[in-house]
Formats: structure tokens, sequence, C-alpha cells
């Protein structure tokens, strides 16, 4: 049965709002203002048909929206989408009653994205990939994709070249496709390891397509090239499944806005280093303690250090911050700490670095709710918010990066 209802705000996760008497009601692909006929389920509903528009309605660019799942919001005007994002980070940071200077959002391209992660599927009719339908375990089959940059969405067709010889019977599993400097770096997930049959094959299909590497579950099958990222002057041979930035033109804003926080910096902790993102830039001009738990990571850096000149001096160490967050008085030797954790957030560290004398912190983070946990630590602790600014690197989505640049005296 249909209900009719009055969308009256966006939701954090990108869905339309209907306020119902017994409780508010997620509908995807509306916008505030708009009145819809709905099929609704618990305090989720379905669109069903739009009665009446909102004037921030626009056409959509990928032909795919609606059906897959990978973007909520291409149907919104961009400058009202920003406002919302935007809003989002003061959301969190109002929610812990702190102080701040909130930046205008640093925008995204439209095909920039330079990883995506396609589901895939081997059918009677021949193999799907592309994405999952939203709310829903349908596989949509994709020819074009807005987000994601040319260098892979123009060779979908190669790539089921490849994933058909990885394909177990109908059983799904994912394909995760990074944009290298050497070609595409192909991870696979969910699949059995390709048998010997399998790789006689795979071995000159992958040579002819040109891509760089494909692994299984993290074992390397096939790496005619290593597929290499630069930061900075530093080439990096990047693990599989390694953890990137979203997108080249973010992760440059971001690391020149903590650069320029670090300024007067001489020696700086980076933490949750990765595979070096903003270590190795900083040690154009600074010296740095390069700390992460994840060692193939950690060995990268460390490979792509050996073979540049001119870097200040960068150490590294392995270790898990979750469980043994480095203490104050370690933390003091330094005059700069940027701090990029997965979306949990760092609170354990956090606390450690609000207790220390460090001048300049920079905290980065892809999850205002746990961002803004961290910074009300830092706070207490007597650091000031200088300024935040937030990053859209994740484009027609719900998620949104942030930069807080903290000192204290």
């Amino acid at each position: 049965m249909s209900l009719r209802v009055t969308i009256n705000a966006m939701g954090a996760g990108g869905d339309g709002v209907a306020q119902l008497p017994d409780g508010q009601v997620f509908v995807p692909f509306t916008l505030p203002g708009e009145i819809a006929n709905v099929a609704r389920d618990k305090n989720r509903a379905s669109l069903m048909a739009l009665l009446e528009t909102s004037e921030q309605r626009v056409e959509p660019s990928c032909r795919h929206f609606e059906d897959c799942g990978g973007c909520a919001l291409q149907h919104w005007e961009m400058s009202a989408y920003q406002a919302w994002k935007r809003s989002l980070v003061a959301a969190s940071l109002d929610g812990r009653g702190l102080k701040y200077e909130l930046a205008p959002l640093v925008p995204c391209a439209q095909q920039s994205r330079r990883r995506a992660t396609f589901a895939i599927r081997k059918t009677e009719a021949g193999l799907l990939l592309g994405f999952n339908r939203h709310q829903s375990h349908e596989l949509i089959n994709i020819s074009e994709c807005a987000v994601t940059v040319p260098a892979i969405i123009s060779r979908l067709d190669d790539l089921r070249k490849v994933a058909i010889h990885l394909a177990d019977g109908a059983k799904p599993f994912k394909l995760t496709v990074t944009d290298t400097e050497s070609g595409l770096d192909l991870a696979a997930s969910g699949c059995p390891t390709p048998d010997d049959a399998a790789r006689r094959i795979l071995t000159p299909l992958m040579m002819e397509l040109g891509f760089a590497r494909l692994s299984v579950d993290g074992e390397i099958i096939l790496e005619p090239k290593k597929p290499l990222i630069t930061f900075g002057k530093v080439p990096v041979n990047i693990p599989s499944g390694s953890f990137l930035q979203a997108t080249i033109e973010a992760e440059e804003a971001m690391v020149a806005l903590v650069i320029g926080h670090f300024k007067k910096v001489k020696k700086a902790a980076d933490l949750f280093c990765g595979v070096g993102t903003f270590a190795l830039r900083m040690a154009e001009t600074m010296a740095v303690h390069a700390v992460e738990n994840d060692a193939p990571a950690l060995a990268a850096l460390d490979r792509g250090i050996r073979h540049v000149q001119g870097l200040k001096p960068v150490t590294h160490e392995r270790r898990d911050l979750f469980r043994r967050p480095i203490l104050y008085k370690d933390l003091n030797a330094y005059q700069g700490i940027v701090f990029d954790p997965p979306r949990a957030g760092a609170e354990e560290q956090a606390m450690q670095i609000a207790k220390s004398s460090v001048p300049k912190v920079a905290a980065v983070s892809c999850n205002p709710v746990t961002l803004a946990r961290d910074l009300a630590i830092l706070v207490k602790g007597g650091y000031k918010i200088d300024k935040i600014i937030p990053v859209d690197q994740f484009l027609w989505s719900s998620h949104v990066e942030t930069v807080a640049l903290l000192s204290k005296k």
C-alpha cells in the first residue's frame, strides 16, 4: 500500500526524511520539500512516484543512477548538496559543544576517484560487473560511472575478460581496481585462487591488456609491472589493497593543509601513516617518524625512501596505536603530529596527544562523528581548534573527509 509523504529534511545517510506521527521514514533519491508516494517498510521506504519535485532537483550525470547503489545524491543541485555535506561536519562538532571556524568545502570533480570495488557474478547470459542496487544484493551491470577515473571505466570490457577466469560458478566476488602510474592494479576477493590452467590463460592476457598486477585475497598471482604511486618525490610500490586517499586532488589539498600548518616544525610524527601519504611529502621540509601497524605498508614506505635523495630523515615504527598508543612523554619530542586513523577514530591516542606539549596537531578523518569525539578530547587537554576544512572526495555520497588544525601554546 502506498503512502503519501512530504520530505522534511536530508538525513545524514543521504536519504530524504519524512516526519510521520509514529517517527521518521527514510526515502532514498528524494529531496527536502518534495511530496511523494512511497512504499513503507518500517522506517524505510521505496520511492513509487514523485508528486511534487524540488527546484533543487537536477538531471543525474549517470544513466545508472538510482539503479546502481554507488551514488546517492546525483539528483541534487551542486551548491545545495555541498552545503548539506558541510553541515554534516558542523552537526558533529556542534554535538560536542566545540568552538571552531569551518572553512568552505573543498569540492570534488567528476570522474576523479582512482579506486573502484566492483561486484562480479557469472551468469548464463554472461559476466555481470558493476555495483549492487541500493539496499539490495541485486547486481547492476554498468557501462559508465560518473565518479571513477576514465582510466578504469574505459577498461570495463577488459576487466571482464580477466574476471571471467576468476569466477567460481555463480558465486559473486569483489574486484578492487586501482589506477596507478604503471597501470591498473587488480585485487580480487571472495573467489578461488586460480589453478594452473587459469594461470596459463591469465598470464598472456594480463600482458596483452597491460594491467600491472593481479592478486587474490592478498596473494599476488601475476605482477607484470610493479604498481607505483608517487607521494611528493617518492615513488612507492603499493601493496595489494593498501589504503589510498580516494582522489589525487583531495590528497594533495589535505597534504598542503597539514604542511602549511607545520611551517615552523622541524620534527613531526605521522600516526596511522599507511604507505606515506603525508610522511613522504612532509619529509621534504622536516624530519618525520612514521607509525603504522600494517607491515606491508611500512615496508613499501621504507623501500621508497631508500632510493630518493634530498629528504630529511624518515624513521618508521610498526605499532598498533589502538592497543599501544604512543605516550605523551614520547610525543613531546615532536613539534607537530598528524594522525589519520580509520573510521573508528583514535580515542586512546588522542588522550595521549591531549596530555602532550606538542605545539601543532593535524587530525584527518573520514568520519565526522569520531573526529568530533577526538577533537573534544584534544580541546579538553588544552588545544585550540584553528580551523576545520571539509573535503568532498566521496562525490555524491554521504561520506566526507575532514582536516582539523589545532594548536597548543
